[in-house]
């Protein structure tokens, strides 16, 4: 019998060693058969030096990968991959969507005031320079963006060291151009994190509702957070039940 097709979208700051490390290993084992891509660009980890692709070409990259692997295959997008795929899918079919913490319906106008309050310094430096390092350059905002007050030190300053810089024409899309549920005809889940300081739950049951289904959220998680090296216990747990469940992937 032939083994369930994974496509794997990264998000932004990251690239597919993420998903190398904590994901795929453990997917395969339970019979999946898994592509962890690195976007463009996004095959240098720990560069902060400035990179310049746009969505549509990120969005051209995935879909070639999809073509290659069939219209059986699932993908799963994190964030900024969630994003792409929901770019992806307004003219592709997929088997299945998975978003996981994915960019919200409205695109990411609201975390951007955010932190434009809150850091406005970052905020300003990331305009006038185009430069995203800002955001991922020390152990505290690294934290701030992707886990929760109570992960340990070791694993965000291991992650940092591992984060590039991400596209300032990315991030303008992000900005501009939300996602297009109505174009999508994928079935889609959405999965969140319930502690998310970005894409917070609220956003992600509007983007599940938009797709006609219901978020399922992953208590105590911040949106990227790994638990430690590999996925901890309750972690694994909650997404064996959401990120992959239904006819598509069942892991038990």
């Amino acid at each position: 019998m032939s083994r369930t097709q994974l496509l794997l979208v990264h998000g932004a700051w990251h690239g597919g060693w993420c998903s190398r490390e904590h994901w795929v290993s453990y997917l395969e084992e339970r019979g999946f058969a898994c592509e962890a891509i690195d976007l463009v660009d996004h095959d240098r980890p720990g560069d902060l030096g400035r990179i310049w692709p746009t969505i549509p070409q990120q969005v051209d990259h995935v879909g070639a990968v999809l073509d290659r692997l069939g219209p059986d295959t699932i993908v799963v997008g994190h964030s900024m991959g969630g994003y792409i795929v929901q770019r992806m899918l307004e003219t592709r079919r997929a088997a299945h969507a998975v978003l996981v913490a994915s960019v919200p319906r409205h695109g990411v106008w609201r975390p951007a005031l955010s932190i434009l309050r809150n850091d406005p310094k970052v905020f300003l430096r990331t305009t006038l320079l185009m430069d995203m390092s800002g955001f991922v350059a020390d152990d505290d905002h690294v934290r701030g963006a992707f886990f929760t007050d109570d992960t340990p030190p070791a694993i965000v300053a291991r992650t940092r060291a591992r984060l590039q810089n991400e596209s300032y024409r990315s991030y303008l899309s992000l900005v501009f151009r939300p996602p297009r549920p109505t174009r999508v005809a994928t079935p889609v889940t959405v999965v969140a994190a319930e502690r998310d300081s970005l894409f917070a739950v609220p956003g992600q049951r509007d983007l599940a509702e938009a797709y006609g289904t219901t978020a399922h959220i992953i208590e105590g998680a911040g949106c990227g957070d790994r638990r430690g090296d590999q996925p901890g216990p309750k972690y694994s747990t909650d997404m064996r039940r959401t990120a992959f469940c239904g006819r598509y992937v069942s892991l038990g």
